[in-house]
């Protein structure tokens, strides 16, 4: 059941973050361009989760920021970037893989698998996850609006 109700959740934020975005503005360049730029946004995320800075991550990051945890925890940017700055968030190593990326209009898209060595104040553990993750152009760069983690079972 509760799974049903992340998924929903991830849902209804995928389909909030694209609504108007099909008459909405048309993304800059080619839609290959575009996918692009996500990815290397989505990269610069990777680095900054492993080594974070607040000036790093509040460039990656929109003010309006919802990351739902596969716990059911949901962060805020602040408590985002406060718990990776702090060390309660603390990844050693990030594998990002089967990632796919849809754009439409200045929305995209982004799926992945996230496979990670962790150090979560100050104890070591792993964590693979399946992470939707919808990102906005705002003002000429792609900022991480909503993610979404589902813990893929052992």
């Amino acid at each position: 059941m509760f799974k049903k109700i992340i998924l929903a959740t991830a849902a209804a934020v995928t389909l909030a973050a694209l609504s108007g975005c099909a008459t909405g503005a048309a993304a800059t360049g080619s839609s290959a361009s575009a996918e692009q730029a996500v990815a290397a946004a989505a990269e610069k995320l990777r680095v900054a989760m492993i080594d974070p800075t607040p000036a790093a991550l509040t460039a990656l990051v929109a003010d309006d920021l919802s990351y739902g945890h596969s716990g059911g925890r949901v962060d805020t940017k602040d408590s985002f970037i406060g718990d990776l700055i702090a060390g309660k968030s603390d990844f050693v190593t990030i594998a990002i893989t089967d990632q796919t990326i849809k754009v439409v209009g200045n929305t995209a898209i982004v799926r992945h698998t996230l496979t990670a060595d962790t150090n979560d104040s100050g104890k070591p553990g792993k964590v693979q996850i399946k992470i939707l993750g919808v990102w906005q152009q705002q003002g000429g760069q792609w900022k991480l609006l909503a993610r979404q983690a589902v813990r893929v079972a052992a």
